[in-house]
């Protein structure tokens, strides 16, 4: 058995989603199980470079996992013909310049979205990596969830029937930091910085619904921001110049509707901080993070509107639960699996970065309904001669 050393530079890996999803539960989980194991015998092993701008949290980062290789130089980085990989985590603000570089040095691109704070510079990153044939890939860890991958399954079965609409309900009370920190950066409200809940979740909309149900053909979109102070990380109040609710209707390929709420204003009273519903002519379901409940038309109860009596019916205890059927791993694990085995044995990666333009798509003519007051339809995206294209966005 051959070990297949793969160098990955991984930029921005000091916060808190490159730190945990990325470097602990991917990158160095896939190292402890010996590498990715190929057909023949021979494993991939990810050799990863630290690299950022603050020195003292590269290095702590690196000793506290046994690591040797970190840099605030990127640029010498790239330099590096053993690194074949450059793997983008930083706030989106500084992603696209650094991803230039990469493609430039002739890397592999794997990258968090949005992959930009633009459509353009999005489409534009798309354009430069298939003009210079280098292999990319944009997380999409979603698709990865136990409980979609279960409603991805009721799909795939024919069990709806004819679908006929979506519901999805995303979000948590986040702290506003002045009595009790909040949960989430303060850049995530503040719009110069690239922050918005539009901008963040419906780069994760976009693929959730074009791989489980169709593609989005239109969206009507209000953003609100309901809460316009906040106290930062030292504590220090600012004003949030960014949405922080979404309220959306988007209509997909084949007449199906879906209705997505997104916000860090609500306090939950579901299951999970995602719950989609999937309505069909045969049966329903309603998916959470790991979980999957299903209802086949023929356990549907017969509910007639009384308000003058008790509800006779226990709605919850007359779905069933959908298996699991099979091991779930790390859904950030899985898709790096997939990546790395892409970038070496040339397997399919369909999650490419024109895929990840499709995400900043729907968030700037979700930003465009809201700003318009009117639907907005999505245009379709294509690479023609190496660049890549959208119909006129109306």
């Amino acid at each position: 058995m051959a070990i297949i050393p793969v160098g990955i530079i991984m930029n921005g890996v000091t916060g808190r989603m490159g730190t945990n999803q990325h470097l602990i539960r991917s990158i160095l989980a896939i190292r402890k199980q010996g590498g990715v194991q190929l057909p023949n015998g021979d494993a991939i092993m990810p050799e990863p470079v630290l690299v950022g701008r603050q020195e003292h949290k590269l290095k702590g980062l690196a000793e506290a996992h046994g690591l040797t290789r970190w840099s605030t130089d990127l640029d010498a980085c790239l330099a590096d013909p053993s690194n074949i990989i450059y793997f983008d985590a930083q706030m989106t603000t500084f992603r696209v310049n650094s991803i230039r570089k990469a493609i430039a040095a002739g890397k592999h691109i794997y990258c968090e979205k949005p992959t930009a704070s633009s459509f353009e510079e999005s489409i534009e990153l798309a354009s430069l990596a298939t003009e210079a044939g280098v292999k990319n890939g944009v997380v999409q860890d979603k698709l990865f969830l136990p409980g979609l991958m279960k409603l991805k399954r009721l799909v795939n079965s024919g069990f709806f029937g004819k679908i006929l609409s979506v519901r999805m309900e995303f979000g948590y009370w986040v702290f506003e930091g002045d009595w009790q920190p909040g949960q989430r950066p303060s850049w995530n409200y503040r719009k110069e910085d690239g922050g918005g809940i539009i901008v963040d979740m419906f780069a994760h909309w976009r693929y959730v619904l074009d791989n489980l149900f169709g593609q989005v053909r239109s969206v009507s979109c209000l953003g609100v921001t309901h809460i316009p102070k906040r106290w930062d990380e030292t504590g220090k109040p600012y004003d949030c110049t960014a949405d922080d609710a979404a309220y959306a209707t988007l209509e997909l390929e084949g007449g199906i509707v879906v209705q997505a709420n997104s916000s860090w204003t609500v306090r939950v009273n579901r299951e999970d901080l995602l719950t989609i519903q999937v309505d069909g002519t045969e049966g329903s379901a309603v998916a959470g993070l790991r979980d999957c409940k299903a209802q086949h038309r023929v356990n549907t109860c017969k509910p007639v509107w009384n308000p003058d009596i008790p509800n006779p019916f226990d709605f919850r205890s007359q779905w069933d639960e959908v298996p699991d059927n099979q091991l779930f791993d790390n859904g950030f694990k899985v898709q790096w699996e997939m990546f790395l085995k892409h970038i070496v044995e040339d397997t399919p990666f369909p999650w490419d970065l024109l895929e990840g333009a499709k995400g900043t798509q729907l968030s700037e003519l979700a930003l465009q309904s809201w700003e318009e007051r009117r639907w907005i339809d999505v245009p379709e995206l294509t690479i023609q001669g190496g660049t890549a294209h959208a119909a006129a966005q109306k």
